[in-house]
C-alpha cells in the first residue's frame, strides 16, 4: 500500500511538473516577438488595416486566460483596446471546441465609424475568410436558426468608450451574462462619462427561457421601463429570416435635457408612452441595422422651457427670431422615428398668454423644418394675435420666421393698418398661400 501511495504521489508530482513546463513554454512562446508579429500579420490581413499589438500573455491564476495588451487597429479614426482577456471553457477546449467563458475588455475606445468600416470589410464576399470551408450550394436558401453559441457566456466592459458619428464620447462600465442559447440572461450598464452620465440600465430575461426581457433605465431623476420581446428567425422558412423586436416603454418624471445632453434644446419633466419595433436582418449591414428601428411616442412635458427661441418675440415682431427662451406650462404631442429621422406632430404648447400648434421634422443632420401657428392674447382687451411661423435652423440653433405667403400678407397688412394689420395680414396671407402653394410656395 505504501509503495502504491508513493507511486501515486510521484505520478501526481510529475504531472504537475509537466503541466508547469508546458504553461511556462507556452508563456515564453506567446510572449515572444515572433508570435506577436504573427498575430499582427494575421489580424491585419483579416481586417484590411494595419494592426499593432504590444504583448500577448497567458495567465494560469486564478483561472487560465489569454490576453492581448495594447491592441491598436490603425484605421481612421483608430480603434484602441488597452487589454482584451478571454477565458476559455476548458471542457469544450479538451473536446476540440473553442468556447469563451468570459470576455473582458478594459480601457477601450470604439469609434462608430471604424466599427462600421470593419464590419463591412468582414462581410465583404470578395474577402473570403482564411481556411473557410465552402458551403454547399443552396445552404443559404435552406436557412438556419440564429446560432449564438460562439458568444462568450459572460462579458465585462471596464471603461469602454463609444464615439458616435458626431465625435461625442460615452464611457460605460457594463456586465452581461448569457444563457446557454446565447441570449442575454441579465445585463447592467452604468454610464460614467458623456451625455447620459449617471444613467443606469438593467435588462433581465423573463422566466422560462422566453425571448422576452424587462428593461429599466434610471436617468434624469426618473425612469424608463417596460417589456421587450424578440421573435427569432425560423429555421428553413425563407419568409421568417428576420429577427423581430417589439417593445412598450413608459417614461415617468425624466428631465428632458438629461436625454439630449450635452445639448439642451428643451427642459422640463417628461411623461411618455412609447411603442417600438424593428425588423432586423442578422446578416444586414450596420447602416441597415441603424435604420431598422421605428418608434411612436405620445408625450407630455410639464414646466417646459424651449431654449433658443422666443415665440412671444417672434409674434411681436412678425419676423425672424433667433435666441431667447419660451416658457410653457405644458407641451404635448407625438414623436415618430424611423432610423435617424424624427417627426414631431400634433404639437400643442400652452402658457399664460401663448398657445401654439404645429409639426416639426428633425433630419439625421439635426436640421429642423416645419410650421407653427402661434396665438398670443393681447392685454386686457383679450384680443388674440395669430401668426404662422416656419421652423428652420438646427436642434442646437433653431430659428422661426414668417412663411413666404405670410410675409406677403404682413407687408400688405402693414400698409393698410400698421400694427394690428401686420399680424392679421400675415395670418390671412398664410391661409391664402396654403390654397395657392403652386404659386407662392410654403
Amino acid at each position: 500500500m505504501r509503495r502504491f501511495l508513493r507511486f501515486l504521489g510521484f505520478a501526481l508530482g510529475l504531472t504537475v511538473l509537466l503541466v508547469g513546463l508546458v504553461v511556462f513554454a507556452l508563456h515564453l512562446w506567446t510572449g515572444s516577438d515572433g508570435f506577436r508579429q504573427r498575430v499582427e500579420r494575421e489580424a491585419s490581413a483579416a481586417l484590411g488595416v494595419p494592426v499593432s499589438l504590444q504583448r500577448v500573455t497567458v495567465a494560469v491564476w486564478p483561472l487560465p486566460a489569454v490576453a492581448l495588451e495594447g491592441l491598436n487597429i490603425q484605421a481612421q479614426p483608430a480603434l484602441t483596446l488597452d487589454r482584451v482577456e478571454a477565458r476559455p471553457v476548458w471542457t469544450a477546449l479538451l473536446a476540440g471546441r473553442l468556447e469563451v467563458s468570459t470576455l473582458t475588455v478594459r480601457q477601450a475606445v470604439l469609434p462608430q465609424a471604424t466599427l462600421v468600416l470593419l464590419g463591412a470589410r468582414l462581410q465583404d464576399p470578395a474577402r473570403p475568410a482564411a481556411n473557410a470551408t465552402p458551403r454547399p450550394a443552396g445552404a443559404e436558401e435552406e436557412g438556419s436558426s440564429l446560432d449564438l453559441s460562439w458568444l462568450p457566456r459572460s462579458v465585462v466592459l471596464d471603461g469602454v468608450t463609444w464615439v458616435n458619428e458626431q465625435g461625442r464620447r460615452t464611457t460605460v462600465q457594463a456586465t452581461a451574462r448569457l444563457d446557454d442559447d446565447g441570449l442575454p440572461a441579465q445585463a447592467e450598464v452604468q454610464v460614467t462619462e458623456g451625455g447620459l452620465q449617471g444613467a443606469k440600465a438593467r435588462l433581465a430575461r423573463d422566466a422560462g427561457g422566453q425571448t422576452a426581457w424587462t428593461l429599466r433605465l434610471d436617468v434624469g431623476g426618473g425612469t424608463v421601463q417596460g417589456p421587450l420581446k424578440v421573435t427569432l428567425p425560423v429555421a428553413g422558412d425563407p419568409k421568417a429570416r428576420d429577427l423581430l423586436l417589439e417593445g412598450a416603454l413608459q417614461t415617468r418624471g425624466v428631465e428632458v435635457s438629461a436625454l439630449t445632453a450635452p445639448s439642451r434644446p428643451l427642459t422640463g419633466r417628461l411623461e411618455a408612452d412609447t411603442t417600438l419595433s424593428a425588423r432586423i436582418n442578422p446578416r444586414g449591414s450596420a447602416a441597415a441595422l441603424r435604420e431598422a428601428l421605428h418608434t411612436q411616442t405620445r408625450f407630455k412635458v410639464d414646466g417646459a422651457v424651449l431654449q433658443g427661441l422666443d415665440l412671444l418675440e417672434a409674434v411681436a415682431t412678425v419676423g425672424l427670431s433667433r435666441g431667447g427662451v419660451t416658457r410653457l406650462d405644458t407641451l404635448t404631442g407625438e414623436v415618430g422615428t424611423r432610423g435617424q429621422a424624427v417627426q414631431l406632430s400634433e404639437l400643442v404648447a400652452r402658457s399664460g398668454l401663448l398657445s401654439a400648434t404645429g409639426e416639426v421634422a428633425v433630419a439625421p443632420s439635426r436640421a429642423l423644418s416645419g410650421r407653427l401657428r402661434v396665438d398670443v392674447t393681447r392685454g386686457a382687451s383679450g384680443g388674440v394675435a395669430s401668426v404662422p411661423l416656419a421652423v428652420g435652423g438646427t436642434v442646437d440653433e433653431p430659428t422661426v420666421m414668417l412663411t413666404r405667403a405670410a410675409l406677403l400678407g404682413a407687408a400688405i397688412g402693414t400698409v393698410i393698418a400698421p400694427g394690428v394689420g401686420t399680424g392679421a395680414g400675415a395670418n390671412i396671407g398664410d391661409r391664402i398661400g396654403e390654397g395657392l402653394k403652386g404659386l407662392l410656395g410654403k
